[in-house]
């Protein structure tokens, strides 16, 4: 059982595949780039610490999280293992926090279907920007280095 206020990104290396040989496309939203830099840096630590290798991970920058969909999809093009999207979207006034959100993860699900490569869902969708912090490096962890792991074990079932 998790413990409520925790941090959920910790994992035992032992545990998970070396990640060496592998490739990985790392599409990152621009908006909220104070969140998704932390994001990254997450992922790319935990990539590295694990075995990747830094030539085998490119990143691409897209404006926004609906954009990480897209971006993905050019990523797919030089066939990674893996493509992970980290993105960050922060509820507002409107409902266009709802629309975002549910078209990228309809739009990674819709990935995930049609190519024969994992794309894992590394989106924050926060009602604050306080909550994001907290969980793009903070007292909750780091939803890159989770995206990071699974991306890893997701590229290692899929080689089999």
């Amino acid at each position: 059982m998790i413990k409520k206020n925790t941090n959920l990104s910790y994992f035992i290396k032992e545990e998970v595949s070396n990640a060496k040989g592998l490739s990985f496309g790392i599409v990152v939203s621009e908006w909220n780039g104070d969140i998704t830099e932390g994001l990254y840096k997450g992922a790319i630590e935990a990539l590295i610490e694990c075995g990747a290798d830094t030539n085998d991970i490119v990143r691409y920058n897209v404006p926004g999280s609906y954009e990480l969909v897209f971006g993905a999809k050019i990523a797919a093009k030089n066939n990674p293992d893996a493509i992970i999207c980290l993105g960050s979207v922060i509820q507002g006034e409107t409902k266009h926090f709802d629309f975002v959100c549910n078209a990228v993860a309809l739009g990674i699900k819709d990935l995930n279907i049609s190519l024969d490569i994992p794309v894992i869902f590394g989106v924050l969708t926060d009602n604050t920007m306080k909550q994001a912090l907290n969980r793009s490096g903070g007292k909750f962890g780091n939803k890159g280095i989770e995206a990071a792991i699974t991306a890893i074990k997701m590229a290692v079932l899929n080689r089999k």
